[in-house]
């Protein structure tokens, strides 16, 4: 039996923190019903498949990358170290990986990258589910941390509300420096400050 591995990540197009990544191998003889791209899926439907590929999945893993290292290295390498560390994570090793989107992480295992594979390879639509309940369990705390934002609806990405919010506020320690629209954002607080 060839051990496939699905890669897919959440968080890179967020103005906050960092990168999640999930990597999981399913078990072709406990076939789970019902999945697809994370994003399709209600908050509420995504959980039960959370727990249930957790219990029937030959193995899975959630690799991270911090604010920092998103920061230093850019949201492109972060989110490629976050697929490596998880892929590193799995206790079993897979055969073959295939990662969502158009970019492989540097492993020395086969990789795949699918477009659009969180819908089409279902140990990708298991990977997208399981690190997006990961990431919003954490934008809830920073919710209760700053709910200023709106994390718990907006999950950090720029919508109106929360570019309103950022122009009101500021950024709070979360949000990501060197993300264009915050950069630009302070170094007009800045310019107003010296002015």
């Amino acid at each position: 039996m060839i051990l496939e591995c699905g890669v897919d990540e959440v968080g890179r197009g967020s103005c906050i923190s960092g990168v999640w990544v999930a990597a999981c191998i399913l078990d072709p003889e406990r076939p789970i019903e019902g999945l697809k791209d994370s994003k399709k899926l209600s908050p509420r439907k995504r959980e039960e498949l959370a727990e249930k590929i957790k219990e029937k999945a030959l193995c899975w893993s959630i690799g991270k990358t911090s604010l920092e290292e998103v920061e230093e290295l850019n949201v492109h390498f972060a989110t490629l170290l976050a697929m490596k560390r998880a892929v590193e994570g799995l206790h079993i090793r897979p055969d073959k990986v295939f990662v969502d989107g158009i970019h492989a992480p540097d492993i020395n295992i086969p990789v795949e990258t699918v477009v659009k594979g969180d819908d089409l390879i279902p140990s990708i639509s298991a990977a997208s589910i399981l690190a997006k309940v990961e990431r919003d369990s954490v934008m809830l705390q920073y919710h209760d941390r700053y709910p200023q934002y709106n994390f718990q609806k907006n999950k950090g990405y720029l919508t109106k509300e929360h570019m309103l919010a950022l122009s009101e506020y500021g950024p709070c320690p979360a949000h990501r420096k060197t993300y264009e629209p915050i950069r630009k954002l302070l170094e007009k607080q800045n310019e107003a400050v010296s002015g």
